[in-house]
């Protein structure tokens, strides 16, 4: 895929299968669910939920990194999901052995650092099981306004004082919602105003109508383009196409019913799906 407003978005996803995204600039990815081997490569994962198709390849995913020499890698996982991940590699570490790994619990609005400059930031999505998406937040420090013209001298001299001379600012920079419901994109600001939202879009057209869309916990195309006036993203990246879906179909079901004006900035992720 190719770059979305400066940021490579790569990975697999279709719906009730097994859903990967992988950011290799940021050398992180979002749900491991069958651990395919270029998700081995990231030492970071972020988990959206406990769904098979999203966690199913977390303990083959440490595994691998093992038998590889890799560095242990570092899971943040939902606090619901907490108990039963270490659950699930305690019952691993007695069947084969144990797979070093960092565990970390994270709940909604709490921010953690996957890397300098960067923050994660859990969000609600609605779903039929407990979900989390995550906004990662770009945060670079400003010279305050009244500090601007001073010599880079001065600066430093007052740096050194114990004065205040920066700012922190965060700009929302990517949003992945995991599975939802199109409620995520009303409640949540970063949803609507990151740089690249990354969205899925299970259902497309008639065959599978709204409503048994949301009974499933997912996002029917229709409700995106009811709400097209609300994306303010420079970029959006539709994934978790279902699987009855042909990635030609997918291309053509989008160019025929989004908006102009929506789909110039809507890329789909159609890795795994038949031509």
């Amino acid at each position: 895929m190719p770059n979305v407003a400066g940021h490579r978005v790569e990975g697999l996803s279709i719906g009730g299968i097994e859903t990967c995204i992988d950011l290799p600039d940021l050398k992180l990815c979002f749900d491991v669910g069958r651990a395919q081997e270029e998700s081995v490569a990231r030492e970071l994962v972020l988990f959206t939920h406990g769904h098979m198709d999203h966690m199913g390849g977390i303990a083959y995913h440490a595994a691998m990194r093992h038998l590889k020499s890799m560095r242990p890698p570092t899971y943040v996982v939902p606090r619901e999901c907490e108990a039963g991940v270490r659950a699930l590699f305690d019952a691993w570490a007695a069947l084969d052995h144990e797979r070093p790994h960092e565990l970390v619990a994270l709940g909604i609005g709490e921010d953690w650092s996957p890397r300098p400059g960067w923050i994660a930031r859990p969000f609600r999505s609605p779903h039929v099981a407990p979900t989390q998406g995550y906004g990662l937040w770009r945060v670079k420090e400003k010279l305050l306004p009244q500090l601007r013209g001073l010599s880079s001298e001065e600066v430093g001299r007052r740096r050194l004082a114990g004065e205040q001379v920066t700012r922190a600012t965060e700009t929302p920079e990517i949003a992945f919602c995991g599975d939802t419901r199109i409620e995520v994109v009303e409640r949540q600001e970063v949803v609507r105003t990151a740089r690249v939202l990354i969205l899925e879009a299970t259902f497309l057209d008639e065959r599978v109508p709204v409503e048994l869309a949301r009974s499933k916990g997912h996002v029917h195309l229709d409700e995106i383009i009811e709400r097209a006036d609300l994306f303010e993203n420079e970029a959006i990246v539709l994934t978790h196409f279902s699987s009855r879906y042909r990635a030609g179909e997918i291309t053509a079901l989008l160019d025929a019913k989004l908006p102009p004006r929506l789909r110039e900035r809507v890329t789909p992720l159609l890795a795994g799906h038949r031509e």
